[in-house]
């Protein structure tokens, strides 16, 4: 590989991996606080994007927040997808809380296939293609290195959240709290925290996220599916695992590792390997937690910290 195709792949692993540290970071919040992994956070990208068409419409004409300024357009999408978040906690999974983690998890993988039939109910099952913000598909080129507009916003946003979400839990009375209940739940609850609320809050904070990364898949996609989200999410899974489950940096961490390993193996397997690349990806996450079962950023002194 030349110094131009290195830093190419470079580049869009860095973009991959800040999708996948979103959407991780979705899940370990919402993990650290019930200890429940939320699959249902695919739904909610999926959700988003359909939320700019109009139900039944095929092409990208038949818009409905699509259609609207992009600041409206914007804030349409993240109500839609915040409330989705917020109600499937208060009507899915508060009724469970007390249950055992099994028992949310079957209700989580129940409660995403229910979500993904009613989106086909409600719009069919066919991919259907939104035109949406395509003039950031198109790339600049730096010295040889071909950049789409989209990848710069996406690792833009991706560092940005990441600091903001850090100086959220770490300077703010209720991000304080909720780094408490995830430390020890009963605890808080016991030392005045609303449960309530602190769930509540963590749901909407990742349906913020997923909102987000709705958006920038749309752009970079252009097609939704009702399956839209699911592999970001099963990518972001594994990028939890690697970094430890409960560990918001180590989820972040493990976002960016997993992306430049999907990209590295895209650019470094043979043409005839590469439909396998997804496979090599989870070998190589195997390998990792075989070395660190706890996952990167966890003592192995301490397997259940957040």
């Amino acid at each position: 590989m030349t110094l131009n195709q290195i830093l190419q792949t470079l580049i869009d692993g860095a973009s991959l991996g800040s999708l996948y540290a979103l959407v991780a970071l979705a899940i370990g919040l919402v993990f650290g606080i019930m200890r429940l992994i939320n699959f249902v956070q695919s739904d909610y990208i999926t959700i988003g994007g359909y939320a700019l068409i109009v139900p039944g419409a095929a092409t990208a004409p038949a818009l409905l927040l699509g259609a609207w300024p992009l600041p409206f357009m914007i804030g349409g999408v993240f109500l839609v997808v915040i409330a989705t978040a917020v109600m499937t906690e208060r009507f899915a999974f508060r009724p469970l809380r007390d249950t055992n983690p099994a028992t949310l998890l079957i209700s989580s993988f129940s409660l995403s296939y229910l979500l993904q039939h009613l989106i086909m109910v409600v719009y069919s099952s066919k991919p259907k293609a939104v035109g949406i913000g395509a003039q950031l598909v198109e790339p600049f080129v730096l010295y040889g290195l071909r950049i789409p507009k989209i990848q710069i916003i996406t690792m833009t946003a991706a560092i940005v959240l990441l600091i903001v979400v850090a100086v959220f839990l770490r300077h703010t009375s209720f991000g304080i709290q909720m780094r408490a209940a995830a430390e020890d739940f009963r605890m808080a609850r016991l030392l005045g925290v609303r449960a309530n609320s602190v769930i509540v809050f963590a749901f909407a904070i990742s349906g913020a996220l997923g909102a987000i990364v709705s958006l920038l898949l749309v752009v970079q996609v252009g097609i939704l599916d009702y399956q839209m989200g699911m592999l970001p999410v099963i990518y972001a899974f594994f990028a939890t695992v690697i970094g430890g489950m409960g560990s918001l940096p180590g989820a972040a961490l493990g976002g960016f590792v997993v992306g430049f390993v999907s990209q590295v193996l895209q650019a470094l397997l043979p043409e005839i390997l590469r439909p396998f690349r997804d496979a090599f990806v989870f070998g190589i996450v195997i390998m990792i937690l075989l070395w660190r079962p706890q996952g990167l950023l966890i003592p192995a002194s301490r397997t259940e910290r957040v």
